[in-house]
């Protein structure tokens, strides 16, 4: 007995010195790929010496003799940190997640391929001025460069992650850029999923179904079973419910995802400090790291600093000696869902306009890791690619013997949106930097722009051209084969949608309609956000940074101060008084709390916590009769919809009796019925005491990793998780999950922050999500992640003598034989 114990001791002792080996050789390992911000590199492609100045954040400041030069810089700059990132991001637009990922990521690989994301990017490289092709080489190369020391020194392969994921590196290619954009330009609309939801609306709720989605002033929409009678309404199966949409992020963008930002500005004569003002905050899934990158680089038109996306060679919102911009995504109608008939007994024809026609196709072979390479066919009719019916809900509306295609303005090649992106960068003022515009197809956007002599916003992006006598005028999907329903051409965005010279001095977007933009889009952002910054910004008279800061960060919810007094019209302060612990005075209280709160989605307060849950019951209880299973989809509040009810807005009160019930019930009925729930559900949480409830407590931001994330351990290394203020539509962005046991987890906001100040520029704040290194042992990892949840900056200068002054490291890149 003795003899084995002893064994057993060994065994253990052999085991923990074992364990201890392996980790600290994976550490080992893992800081081997940690760059080093004073290293000195020869490298090819450089003219000239070349300086890289890292600010105690980690921003690298670009100083080089030319403009190839400092592109090639920045390429090796975006690799040093996010390396990584930038390797999914390309395989998310090429379709090749799958081949690091496994089975699960081959669904994004598919529609990647067959949204023709990099063929149509590499058929746009010879399209951009050559000045811009220079600028995506020089950048190729720079990136180039860094896999090349990499490679040489033994630097851990570039990032840990790599170690998890042994595929080869493969070099850096221009279109790898314009790829990443049409990426970019995917994940940023949402008009695919909008057509999908009214199409299932209807099916499933053919009378009202609409309400849901319609936008004030728009005509009825025809019902989708009279344009196919083949369609049904398909339920979708029994407790699967929405997908956690966060996993399907592999490559930080995810098509069909959309995307928000405010961008506002206010002219010379509207602030304190006599110089315009500029503000811009663009709104994506929260990841680790963040998508975005802050960065200088030094051009021959003058120095350029602000937000940057790895892999993309331009400062997208940013300011340079005499600009400054900021970027909105547009919700234009940029894409239309065609339902076509396939031939009945031949698969591969379809009915086109003139009879049944060949569909255009083309295989592809999908390497899997860990499973066998799979071949598919890829489809095209007349109208665009073939998108499966396992994609985004079609198999729902798809009526039997039909498949859909999608035109999409970005689903073209040739398209010069990168030479509209890196010639924004050199404008010098409004006019210019509208000029340049003019060559953007997708994304569409807002562009919200600053100079001296005022402020102004330009609609960037490509437009489709929509006969008049369109059946769904692009808000559903509508049958291929009739010449009515294609698109007639695109167009740059109407010129006279340019505000370059408001007379209030003052110009605000939040991705909501804009004057004059009618017929453009039908699912704008939701105007509450927009009148509440319109309001922030007109009600001062004269603005400073400070007050562009405040307005960026503002957490009050119009739309609970539009429907909390709607909602419980009949119900504040009535009823006879209740003892303490019933029901009754549960609902009395939290009444009382609603009653006297002014709105402020604050983390430490329980009163959103309250609004958000009443409100999420009371929509379901609106609709689940009539749309059932379908009730489970819905993500998020439908604001107008909940407005339309409880004014009874063309009858639509009718929404708040019960279908399945004898009695009529009224909506103040429902209200209450609603709060009662939401107040149980808490309360089964966090306890009956309604003071000590906390909004912070489940509206928690997940900045999660790609890659990493949902792995055991390692998730709470790589994983970023902290309690957040705001809301899904208050200025200060914070998006909901939608489903699960938390709906209301923190999963977009905004992961880029700027406020612009032209009369001091060296004043100009700055902030990302998480950290500038993409590195999980850097201390650049997440050190701007609490700086940005609560509000806080940091500063950046165009001075090159400030940012050599506050160098926490400075890398030497000299020509390679020098």
């Amino acid at each position: 007995m003795v003899t084995l114990f002893r064994w057993l001791v060994r065994l253990t002792v052999g085991l923990i010195l074992l364990t201890v080996a392996l980790v600290t050789l994976a550490w080992y390992f893992a800081i081997r790929s940690l760059p080093d911000y004073d290293g000195s590199y020869a490298v090819r492609g450089i003219s000239a010496p070349v300086e890289i100045v890292r600010t105690t954040e980690d921003v690298p400041h670009i100083f080089g003799e030319s403009d190839r030069d400092v592109f090639f810089a920045l390429g090796l700059a975006h690799a040093q940190d996010r390396l990584f990132q930038m390797t999914v991001l390309r395989r998310a637009a090429q379709g090749r997640l799958a081949e690091i990922y496994g089975i699960g990521a081959l669904p994004a690989d598919d529609l990647a391929r067959r949204l023709g994301l990099y063929r149509n990017a590499r058929a746009s490289l010879q399209a951009q001025d050559p000045e811009v092709i220079e600028a995506l080489q020089a950048y190729a190369e720079g990136v180039n460069a860094w896999i090349e020391q990499i490679n040489l020194g033994a630097r851990g392969r570039g990032a840990p992650e790599f170690f998890l994921y042994p595929e080869d590196i493969a070099y850096w290619e221009p279109a790898d850029s314009l790829a990443i954009l049409k990426l970019l330009a995917a994940s940023t609309t949402v008009q695919l999923r909008r057509e999908v939801l009214r199409a299932r609306l209807s099916l499933a709720a053919p009378e009202r179904g609409q309400d849901l989605v319609a936008m004030r002033g728009e005509p009825p929409l025809p019902a989708y079973a009279g344009l196919f009678p083949g369609a049904r309404f398909a339920a979708p199966e029994r407790g699967a419910g929405p997908r956690d949409w966060t996993a399907t992020l592999a490559g930080y963008l995810a098509p069909a995802a959309g995307a928000s930002a405010n961008g506002f500005a206010a002219a010379a004569g509207r602030t304190a400090a006599g110089g315009a003002l500029l503000a811009n905050d663009p709104q994506f899934a929260l990841t680790a790291p963040g998508l975005w990158y802050l960065a200088r680089i030094e051009l021959g038109s003058g120095g350029v600093i602000g937000g940057t996306i790895p892999g993309i060679p331009a400062v997208l919102s940013g300011r340079n000696t005499g600009l400054a911009w900021g970027i909105t995504p547009a919700r234009i109608d940029d894409q239309d869902l065609y339902i076509e008939e396939v031939q009945p007994g031949d698969p591969n024809r379809y009915r086109g306009a003139n009879g049944w026609t060949e569909f255009t196709t083309r295989r592809e072979t999908l390497r899997i890791r860990g499973a066998d390479p799979q071949t598919i066919t890829l489809r095209e009719t007349e109208n665009g690619p073939v998108i499966p019916a396992a994609h985004l809900d079609l198999a729902t509306i798809l009526p039997a013997g039909h498949v859909a295609a999608l035109s999409w303005t970005g689903g073209y090649g040739n398209d010069r949106s990168m030479t509209a992106l890196i010639g924004l960068m050199r404008a010098q003022d409004r006019q210019a930097a509208a000029g340049t515009l003019r060559e953007m197809i997708a994304p569409a956007m807002v562009v919200t722009l600053a100079d001296a002599q005022g402020v102004g916003q330009v609609l960037a992006g490509a437009v489709p051209h929509r006969p008049s006598g369109h059946q769904t005028a692009g808000r559903m999907p509508a049958p291929g084969w009739l010449a009515q329903n294609r698109w007639q051409g695109l167009s740059p965005a109407p010129a006279e949608l340019a505000e370059l010279d408001p007379e209030s001095g003052i110009v605000a977007a939040t991705g909501a309609a804009l004057p004059g933009s009618g017929g453009l889009g039908h699912d704008w952002g939701d105007a509450y956000r927009q009148n509440r910054l319109r309001h922030l910004v007109d009600s001062r008279e004269v603005h400073s940074r400070d007050s562009f800061i405040a307005a960026q960060n503002d957490i009050v919810s119009p739309v609970a101060r539009a429907l909390l007094p709607l909602v419980g019209a009949e119900l504040w302060f009535t009823g006879e008084p209740a003892a303490r612990g019933t029901p009754e005075r549960q609902r009395q209280d939290a009444l009382a709390l609603l009653a006297n709160w002014d709105g402020s989605m604050s983390e430490h307060l329980p009163e959103p916590l309250i609004y958000a849950a009443w409100m999420r019951a009371l929509q379901d209880r609106l609709v689940r009769d009539d749309l059932g299973p379908l009730a489970d989809e819905l993500t998020e509040l439908f604001p107008d919809f909940i407005d339309r009810v409880f004014r009874d807005t063309g009858g639509a009160s009718a929404w708040c009796d019960i279908r399945q019930s004898a009695p009529a019930e009224t909506c103040t009925q429902i209200a209450r019925q609603a709060l009662d729930a939401a107040l149980l559900d808490l309360g089964a949480r966090f306890g009956p005491d309604l003071a000590s409830w906390r909004w912070g407590d489940l509206h928690r931001a997940r900045h999660v990793h790609p890659a990493l994330g949902d792995m055991r351990g390692i998730s709470y290394i790589v994983n970023l998780i902290q309690p957040t203020s705001g809301g899904e539509m208050t200025v200060a962005h914070a998006g909901f999950l939608g489903h699960g046991r938390n709906p209301w987890l923190n999963v977009t906001g905004a992961a880029y922050r700027g406020v612009y100040d032209l009369a001091d520029p060296d004043s100009s704040v700055f902030i990302i999500s998480t950290g500038q290194s993409g590195h999980p042992f850097s201390r650049h990892y997440d050190d701007m992640a609490g700086l940005w949840r609560r509000g806080e900056y940091v500063v950046m200068s165009l001075d090159p003598a400030l940012a050599r002054a506050a160098a926490a490291g400075i890398t030497h890149l000299r020509p390679a034989g020098d």
